[in-house]
């Protein structure tokens, strides 16, 4: 496939338990440099674990750059935290502090939502883990149910890149020393083990539909099977179309969402969904058990992808977001029996006849959940080119035939 360059190790993290003593390992490992990106940096457990590593490298001459979105860092990191990190030499930067006013204004909706680390531009961490212990779920039952990948090898030299860009636009934007390409090392880019593997990133200026591009794509090619587990999923008609359209090749499409209501607009908004897609053969398991927070996929036990980016509005249209994309048999065989776990113990399949069935009162609920939805959408100047509106038959054809829409692929030969 294109854009997938081979020579890489990559290793599956499934949640805290995995990530944090690998992330931790890596640091006490480093030499030169500790690049990080998060949402959140939370002071609890494993919080205060990693802040310790990170203070423990400094202590040694490594060089230390945290860069924490504001939102997330109000919500969970303290003062008290934010004051030892940065006493302590760690140079920490805060992703687009709160200037707007009005609280759904898109200024303050694009937000980092990227989880990155790279350690002496020779091994990265890649996914949807942010720095907080999976126990740490308030309001919902733990644990926190998230993937990450540990990664070396040539796309190295694209996260680094990726980092550096970001970083660079936001010492640019708060008047800071720029970190300069001389004050950093080349990354690491050696042949490390044999799986194909891409980055991808999504931004508001080049690459503002990257990642939807990828599932689109790879939905389009699929012929066999294709398992998606996302936390929060509102997908565009164009999304919709993908998915529907493997599915009526005989593809098995199946859908892991969350089953416990977190945000109650989006959690009745996406049902509205529900009986167009299971009309169209896609299985839907809700999963109750614990606090789903994945954003993957597997798709014919050959493509995979993990990372930060959830199929909605918010992720797809605002948010900096980086998935990597993975091409490897044993490395999607791997993702894909976890997530048969998952769905073998804590899910519930959402049947057609039960689904018809439903109250009035949850039709209603739906049916208002998603108006409210998109009228936040087009108050936060959502691009309504991505089809989070309503449209005519018509329209969307058009639209089709001019942009050439990615659901067309056709199936790999």
């Amino acid at each position: 496939m294109r854009n997938f360059t081979s020579g890489h190790a990559v290793h599956l993290l499934r949640g805290g338990n995995d990530f944090f003593p690998a992330l931790i390992r890596a640091f006490d490992a480093a030499h030169h440099e500790i690049w990080l990106e998060t949402y959140i940096f939370a002071d609890d457990v494993s919080g205060r674990a990693v802040a310790e590593a990170l203070i423990r490298a400094v202590r040694r001459g490594v060089n230390v750059r945290v860069l924490i979105d504001d939102w997330g860092a109000r919500l969970y990191l303290s003062k008290a935290l934010k004051h030892k990190l940065t006493a302590a030499g760690i140079d920490l930067l805060l992703y687009r502090p709160e200037v707007e006013k009005l609280p759904f204004h898109f200024r303050r909706l694009r937000r980092l939502h990227r989880k990155l680390c790279h350690i002496d531009g020779k091994v990265a961490f890649v996914g949807g883990i942010n720095i907080i212990d999976d126990m740490n779920t308030p309001g919902h039952t733990p644990p926190r149910i998230d993937f990450a990948v540990r990664v070396e090898g040539p796309i190295l030299a694209q996260i680094v890149r990726t980092m550096r860009r970001v970083r660079t636009l936001v010492e640019l934007s708060q008047l800071r020393n720029i970190t300069l390409e001389k004050d950093a090392l080349p990354a690491v880019t050696e042949t490390a083990g044999a799986i194909r593997a891409n980055l991808i990133v999504r931004n508001n200026l080049d690459q503002r539909h990257a990642i939807e591009r990828a599932y689109r794509v790879a939905l389009g090619r699929a012929k066999h099977e294709a398992i998606i587990a996302c936390a929060y999923f509102f997908p565009g008609w164009r999304f919709q179309k993908a998915l529907i359209a493997a599915a009526q090749r005989g593809v098995k499409v199946t859908l892991l969402l969350q089953g416990r209501v977190e945000y109650k607009i989006m959690h009745y908004a996406v049902r509205t969904l529900y009986e167009k897609f299971l009309n169209a053969g896609i299985e839907i398991q809700e999963y109750h058990r614990s606090f789903l927070h994945a954003k993957v996929a597997v798709i014919d036990c050959q493509f995979a992808t993990i990372g930060s980016s959830n199929i909605d509005p918010y992720s797809f249209l605002m948010a900096r977001e980086a998935n990597v994309v993975i091409h490897d048999p044993d490395f999607s065989g791997q993702l894909r029996r976890v997530l048969l776990e998952l769905i073998a113990d804590g899910a519930m399949p959402v049947l057609a006849s039960q689904w018809r069935q439903r109250t009035l009162m949850t039709r209603l609920l739906s049916v208002l959940a998603l108006g409210t939805l998109r009228l936040i959408m087009a108050v936060t100047g959502a691009d309504p080119e991505n089809g989070w509106f309503p449209m005519s038959r018509e329209a969307r054809e058009a639209r089709e035939q001019k942009t050439g829409a990615a659901s067309t692929v056709q199936p790999m030969q």
